[in-house]
């Protein structure tokens, strides 16, 4: 009886030995073990290794590693997903085969590292990245990996966690969702990058298809974090970096809301805050417009077939865009093919895709002229100017995407192909079309104007001839009517995102444009209003964001006549029934030709919005408009105005608060309080970003309205702003107020002009 109590008393020394020691610290050796109750703290104390029951599973005991600072417990990864122990008997041990097992209260093995590399001195360390490590140590030597947690990641992709393939050992370090918050067993969303000629990143649902990037290479640094790619003959992975220590960040998997959401820890709101989230939006749901059909998710219906192609459902208006689109006209290899460069968008499904590493681009068209069923060609590496990609399917899943990726080329016949490989006998007859259309277009200008000379009453003839002798008189040009500019201007411009002139009306001195209906008024009627403003979440604001960045485009690259419009401001915005935002106003609007800018004498427009080079000295350009649109940006987003905005501490305006709070790394304080929750923070903060580079003080450090269409619908890296100009509100300078207009109020708001020849 002695000897068994003494045994006991032993026993019950070493355990509570061994406990002390291990509370703590970050390693187990092979003489020692882990306990349900106790716990690992990798060495900063970020991350902790130990026993859990999520949720509301009960008793079920589960072994994970969890942030260790972060009042809530956040699990990243878990080791006997799908085989929970059902009491507190559990134990983890290295066996001795020096692999790393958890037992039961049986000694049955619930879980097991799968090392089959022989090990001296094996020992199990939490490292400060929140990676559980089986190593090797020899006589102090640096330890040998055997075995890593991060090799066989759970929901989590943590900042140095390789996300990819082993291709040496066939190890594929991919994401699984838990099935519910209650259960970690694998659901059936994943993520991961799949082997194809050309891999790419895909999230599935079971075997199908759900999300892909389309560019498996990832994103592009911002301020909290720096991804890299790596692709050899033995690793094809990604991996991210954060900037800073302080940083807590991790991109989760879940099954719950059927995607993926990059999140960081907030610190001082003690909370997690989405940084950003995937899908996002229909568009980027998996071959939501069929083959050749490209996704736009700013437009309405989202769902466009590429130039020359048409829709293949007969039905008229059709929704249903499972069947995509077809071309305008069919290929005929035999005669030969030409192809069509699209760029801007995603990389098309790579399922079916061939890869050469050494070829330029012409080898590759040649190489897909060969084959009648290649599709589409691009250059496989943009930063080398190398390698060579090639399709041979219909292509899937097309969205509106950065133009930082590759052009693609894609097949089509001759007569719809832009390449010079078209032959001279079609370029004749193209030539000969556009001829004809010409020579039909003038007939009929010529008529009409000639008809309409014939049907002008007398009384109008009488007024030209007495605006022609008091043109005489004046030596100047005469106009039948001042506000001349703004019909000849608009008449000619169709756009969605312009307002449309209906008509004119005349009659003796009255004078009246019939513009088309806007129910809901204008932009600045809802910004700036304490209750309207709660109507535009920040979905609606990013959709009028880029309804005006269209339109401006539409102005300045793309109409018939180019415009600078020269008065861009949140009234001159006005809203449709679908909130669809259209440019108005266009009675001080300039048209350019080869020359984009000019200078005036007359400085005409709205004080708050003027470029500071137009204020001081005249001088406009495109990117007078561009300065304008970064201050209407800015005021939606902040929903504050930048004229009449005064910061209490050192009175600037709002284009030097928005600048003080990017120098100092909270740019996010601008935000409105429309709902921070709701909004996408990292569209946020590169719609920020864009304001900035707007209203810089140089014009030519300004983007073109065209770099800001592409900016707004991508996530590619952005240079730093330089410093805007008005700063300060007592920086202005003096400007005759008889050429301008402040910015106080919605009401009867107008911009003041003065008779110039435009």
């Amino acid at each position: 009886m002695g000897i068994r109590f003494l045994k006991f008393i032993i026993i019950i020394l070493l355990q509570l030995f061994f406990s002390s020691f291990l509370y703590g610290t970050d390693i187990i050796t092979s003489s020692q073990n882990l306990s349900d109750g106790r716990t690992l703290v990798s060495s900063d104390g970020s991350f902790e290794l130990g026993f859990f029951s999520p949720g509301n599973s009960g008793k079920s005991r589960y072994l994970g590693i969890w942030y260790k600072n972060i009042p809530v417990q956040n699990v990243v990864w878990v080791a006997n997903r799908c085989n929970p122990i059902n009491d507190s008997s559990g134990v983890l041990m290295i066996n001795n085969t020096g692999n790393l097992v958890l037992l039961n209260q049986s000694g049955s093995v619930i879980w097991a590292s799968n090392s089959k590399k022989e090990a001296q001195n094996p020992e199990v360390q939490l490292l400060d990245s929140g990676n559980l490590v089986l190593q090797d140590r020899i006589d102090g030597n640096p330890a040998t990996p055997l075995w890593q947690s991060f090799d066989y990641p759970t929901d989590s992709w943590l900042p140095g966690m390789k996300f990819g393939w082993d291709l040496s050992t066939g190890l594929n370090r991919r994401l699984s969702a838990w099935n519910s918050p209650d259960d970690p067993c694998p659901g059936d969303l994943t993520y991961g990058i799949e082997l194809y000629n050309l891999p790419d990143l895909v999230m599935r649902k079971g075997s199908r298809k759900y999300f892909r990037t389309g560019n498996w290479k990832g994103g592009v640094a911002n301020q909290f974090f720096t991804p890299n790619s790596i692709a050899n003959e033995q690793e094809i992975y990604l991996i991210y970096h954060t900037k800073s220590k302080s940083v807590i960040t991790r991109l989760v998997l879940n099954q719950t809301t059927g995607g993926a959401r990059r999140i960081i820890w907030n610190e001082e709101a003690r909370t997690w805050t989405v940084y950003s989230q995937f899908p996002s939006d229909d568009c980027d749901n998996y071959g939501t417009c069929g083959a050749y059909g490209n996704c736009v998710n700013t437009e309405i219906p989202p769902c466009q077939c590429l130039k020359g192609f048409k829709q293949k459902s007969q039905e008229l208006n059709s929704v249903d865009w499972s069947q995509g689109c077809v071309r305008n006209n069919p290929l005929d290899c035999q005669k030969g093919d030409g192809f069509k460069k699209f760029g801007g968008l995603k990389l098309p499904d790579a399922e079916h895709s061939w890869v050469n590493e050494s070829m330029d681009l012409d080898d590759c068209r040649d190489k897909c002229l060969e084959n009648c069923s290649c599709t589409a060609y691009t250059i496989l590496d943009i930063k080398e100017d190398r390698g060579c990609v090639i399709w041979f399917a219909d292509l899937i899943d097309l969205k509106l995407f950065p133009p930082a990726a590759q052009d693609l080329y894609i097949r089509m016949s001759v007569a719809d192909s832009d390449h010079e490989e078209t032959k001279s006998n079609n370029k004749l007859k193209a030539a000969l079309i556009i001829a004809a259309a010409i020579l039909v277009v003038v007939s009929v200008v010529v008529i009409t104007y000639y008809i309409r000379r014939s049907n002008r009453s007398i009384e109008e003839r009488e007024i030209d001839r007495s605006n022609a002798r008091q043109n005489e008189d004046l030596e100047l040009p005469f106009f039948e009517f001042v506000f001349k500019n703004e019909v000849a201007l608009i008449a000619k411009l169709q756009h969605r995102n312009l307002v449309k002139l209906l008509g004119c009306c005349i009659q003796g001195e009255e004078k009246m444009l019939i513009y088309e209906y806007m129910p809901n008024k204008s932009l600045d009627y809802f910004i700036f209003d304490d209750t309207r403003r709660n109507l535009l979440d920040w979905s609606r604001r990013f959709h009028i964001i880029c309804g005006i960045a269209r339109g401006l485009l539409y102005l300045h690259q793309d109409s018939r006549l180019r415009i600078i419009h020269r008065d861009i401001k949140a009234s001159n915005v006005l809203l449709d029934n679908e909130m669809n935002p259209k440019i108005s106003d266009f009675g001080l609007a300039r048209t350019f030709g080869e020359q984009s800018d000019g200078k005036t004498n007359r400085v005409v427009g709205t004080y708050g919005y003027m470029a500071p080079e137009y204020a001081i000295n005249g001088q406009f350009s495109i990117k007078s408009d561009v300065f304008s649109f970064g201050i209407l940006l800015l005021e939606i987003i902040s929903g504050k105005r930048n004229r009449g905005f005064y910061h209490l501490s050192d009175n600037i305006n709002l284009i030097g608060h928005a600048w003080r709070l990017w120098k100092e790394g909270h740019p996010l304080e601008l935000i409105d309080s429309f709902g921070k929750e709701s909004c996408t923070l990292s569209e946020v903060l590169r719609c920020i970003h864009i304001g900035l580079l707007c209203v810089q003080q140089h014009s030519k450090d300004r983007p073109s309205m065209s770099s800001v269409v592409v900016m707004l619908s991508s996530e590619t890296e952005l240079v730093q702003p330089k410093e805007p100009s008005f700063l300060s509100n007592e920086k202005f300078p003096e400007i005759n107020p008889l050429f301008t207009k402040p910015e106080s109020s919605s009401t009867n708001e107008h911009s003041f002009s003065v008779l110039e020849p435009r």
